[in-house]
């Protein structure tokens, strides 16, 4: 089994706003594999959370191909909304986020297992960086 951890955080700056998603992937020993950042044009901070869940996603899939239904994936976010909605603690509302849920959890049907935590904003710096970056490339 492969054993990977995905930190993810998406931003605007506004709400809405510009703006961008950043995406770090690493081995379970804490080796970072790859990352990726995109802008993604004037949307909501929420909206760019999920965004940023589905731009790990894919590239965990891109890069895994073949042993995509090997892996095991511990995907972290700043967002406690995303993150309890994907566990179904919260009802899903927002007409915005329904499309990019259900990216998500098709997505997700790829991957042997997929868990979702939340984490301090404080504990995902790389991520965060990286969607600063991006929007910082617009100003």
């Amino acid at each position: 089994m492969i054993k990977l951890v995905t930190f993810t955080d998406g931003g605007s700056r506004g709400n809405p706003g510009p703006a961008a998603c950043g995406a770090v992937i690493k081995s379970e020993t804490g080796k970072i594999i790859l990352q990726a950042s995109k802008y993604i044009g004037k949307t909501t901070n929420n909206q760019a959370e999920y965004g940023a869940l589905i731009l790990a996603l894919e590239k965990v899939l891109e890069a895994y191909r073949k042993e995509k239904k090997q892996i095991d994936l511990k995907c972290y976010l700043d967002s406690e909304l995303v993150v309890k909605q994907l566990k179904k603690e919260y009802r899903m509302k927002n007409e915005g986020l329904k499309p990019l849920f259900a990216q998500v959890c098709d997505l997700i049907l790829n991957f042997n297992s997929v868990k979702f935590f939340h984490i301090p904003r404080e504990e995902n710096k790389l991520a965060d960086k990286l969607v600063n970056i991006e929007l910082d490339k617009r100003r």
